[in-house]
């Protein structure tokens, strides 16, 4: 028997494992994807440890000069206070290790998308309309309105009306629906690609058992 074959069966198991959801949540669905959530996490912390933690952490520890050394003992020590949030009673320890982590993946994140979201998109659409084709023009103009008025929908300001509801003005509400409209086109879109990459993979398995018994 070969390894393919002892593969292919552990696949066609666990393909069947998951399928069995669309019968309802049963215990094989739930060990197929407790079996896949341990894979991934061993498989992150295998990459994280020989990319990460052994190259730019262990390894200049033990051989890296005197400055390395110093250097890397702040991340080390965060790193330990971390730890400690595995305990209960010393998770407090672990607090500024979390408090840097957030600070930074939010700089981070607001960074990346100021410099690579909204700078880029401001660009495209300051391009779009410097150029002397129509439809460009038109196109600049859909991606303008639809920018600006997002934007107003998530405008909050309100104010009291005389019978004592909190609203917010007439022309920010109009603005508001048409910000929705856009939202709904984007969300819309961003289902039928999940819907497409899904039936994709759906392809991809009943292929796979075609193949499997021979049939493809």
């Amino acid at each position: 028997m070969s390894l393919d074959f002892i593969f292919g069966i552990i696949a066609f198991l666990l393909t069947l494992m998951v399928f069995s959801y669309l019968i309802g949540d049963n215990l094989f669905f739930r060990i197929a994807i407790y079996i896949f959530v341990g894979v991934a996490a061993g498989y992150v912390a295998a990459v994280a440890f020989r990319q990460v933690i052994l190259p730019d952490l262990l390894t200049p520890l033990v051989y890296g000069s005197s400055t390395e050394k110093i250097t890397l003992a702040v991340p080390l020590l965060l790193s330990g206070f971390l730890l400690m949030k595995i305990i209960p009673s010393t998770s407090r320890i672990g607090a500024p290790a979390m408090a840097v982590l957030a600070g930074v993946g939010a700089a981070v994140a607001v960074g990346g998308a100021v410099t690579g979201t909204l700078f880029p998109q401001i660009g495209a659409t300051v391009d779009a309309f410097a150029s002397p084709a129509a439809f460009q023009f038109v196109n600049a103009v859909i991606v303008l309105v639809g920018v600006v008025f997002t934007l107003i929908y998530f405008h909050f300001g309100a104010r009291t009306a005389s019978d004592g509801s909190v609203r917010r003005f007439g022309l920010i509400e109009i603005g508001a629906f048409v910000g929705s409209i856009f939202i709904a086109i984007t969300l819309g879109t961003l289902f039928a690609g999940v819907y497409s990459a899904a039936l994709t993979a759906f392809i991809e398995r009943l292929h796979f058992f075609g193949t499997f018994f021979g049939l493809g």
